[in-house]
């Protein structure tokens, strides 16, 4: 089920911003997240047709993060453990920043695609290998451990 050129520059034109600003925090430089997201997407042109189906943009999304990994020369594994630390600004709420950075790397990562990413359930799922069910449970517990931890301390008593 091969995808055509005009899909993949439809998921390049709608959805730029967000893979820009998701690998910009992967690697820490906006330039090179712009190269990174240029190059992914044109590696996803010339690979069309070995798209099999499921969700294009998170298809698109795996050859942009090996892209982003590839110019760092690490592992695509280490994803969670590379994000950088500096997700939300801190001068905004660095209380939100340091509890997310605390976060198991796991439902840091998943809070880093939903949010930051901006992707759906499915495309999560899609790129962890993991069912749209477990994503919203992993947002759930994300969620509690975040509410806990940012409530006021008279609240907790």
């Amino acid at each position: 089920m091969a995808t055509s050129a005009e899909e993949i520059e439809r998921v390049y034109r709608e959805r730029y911003a967000p893979f820009t600003r998701a690998i910009a925090a992967l690697l820490g430089d906006e330039q090179r997240a712009h190269d990174a997201v240029q190059e992914g997407f044109a590696r996803a042109l010339t690979r069309r047709r070995q798209f099999r189906g499921g969700s294009l943009e998170a298809w698109v999304w795996r050859i942009v993060v090996r892209q982003a990994q590839d110019s760092r020369r690490r592992p695509v594994e280490r994803l969670a453990d590379d994000l950088a630390a500096d997700l939300v600004a801190s001068d905004e709420d660095p209380e939100l920043a340091a509890a997310i950075r605390r976060l198991p790397p796991r439902r840091r990562l998943i809070v880093f695609l939903r949010y930051f990413g901006d992707l759906s359930y499915e495309a999560i799922g899609e790129l962890c290998g993991i069912s749209p069910g477990t994503v919203g449970a992993t947002l759930a517990q994300a969620h509690e451990e975040l509410r806990r931890e940012l409530q006021p301390e008279e609240v907790r008593r």
